[in-house]
């Protein structure tokens, strides 16, 4: 059975891009990023339940191949069909390394140096914009999905996304610009919450360094902003994945 056959039975449809919930138009990064989050859903060790997990992985993996090489992704586009005998698909791979090797696992460390590097770079503010537009300027989800975001940053954030405003490069929104104080003092308030809370977990675990102090504020940001947390680590993960090797050219034209 070929990859598109395969698509049909476990996910449902044999359009590639539909697999990854993406647009033909998408952009390699933005491949790259769908097909870690869609495969993380699906992988064996998270999804142990699921009794054709290890299938949908390795389908993803093929899908993935696919769509990464600009050879194959041209033909696939152009015909609707996928070359199973071309080198990106024919090839004896363990799809499980193959996708470690993509997305390595993420330590304290890469964390903190990444923190370092985002705080007040142009790669953040172009997120903030990016989340202000989405979100109409709600604070509340804004600081939920932002990366690396702690309540001390809120008033740089927010002096960033007015000055957006005010040079008109970004529209107003009443909920950003007319948001009531005790709505600002309940966010500070659970960002208070979260932080004693964290410190007491750590406290109980007999922790004490710095890498400690930081690995129990992400647990215990896991357990309260789950949707963030997960986003938080999967552009991380696509942010430090490793570029693949270079794909080897397929053969076009083969059904």
């Amino acid at each position: 059975m070929g990859l598109l056959e395969r698509c049909q039975e476990l996910f449902h449809t044999s359009n590639l891009y539909e697999v990854l919930g993406i647009s033909p138009a998408a952009a390699e990064a933005d491949i790259r990023r769908s097909y870690y989050k869609v495969s993380l859903k699906v992988h064996p060790d998270r999804a142990p339940e699921d009794p054709q997990a290890t299938e949908k992985f390795q389908v993803l993996g093929k899908l993935y191949a696919v769509l990464n090489d600009k050879e194959q992704r041209a033909v696939y586009d152009e015909q609707g069909v996928v070359d199973e005998e071309s080198d990106v698909l024919s090839q004896d791979r363990c799809w499980e390394d193959h996708w470690r090797l993509l997305f390595p696992k993420i330590t304290v460390k890469d964390i903190l140096e990444f923190e370092q590097k985002y705080r007040g770079s142009d790669e953040e503010r172009e997120d903030l914009i990016r989340l202000y537009v989405q979100h109409k300027g709600d604070m509340d989800t804004i600081a939920a999905w932002a990366l690396c975001f702690s309540q001390e940053d809120e008033p740089r954030l927010c002096a960033i996304i007015q000055a957006a405003i005010e040079s008109g490069e970004v529209e107003s929104f009443p909920a950003f610009t007319q948001e009531s104080n005790k709505k600002k003092r309940a966010r500070r308030k659970r960002a208070d919450r979260e932080r004693q809370e964290a410190e007491e977990m750590q406290k109980e675990m007999g922790l004490g360094n710095e890498d400690d102090s930081l690995a129990m504020m992400l647990k215990q940001r896991q357990q309260s902003r789950e949707k963030g947390f997960d986003s938080f680590l999967s552009d991380l993960e696509a942010k430090y994945s490793k570029k693949s090797e270079k794909p080897q050219r397929g053969k076009k034209g083969k059904k």
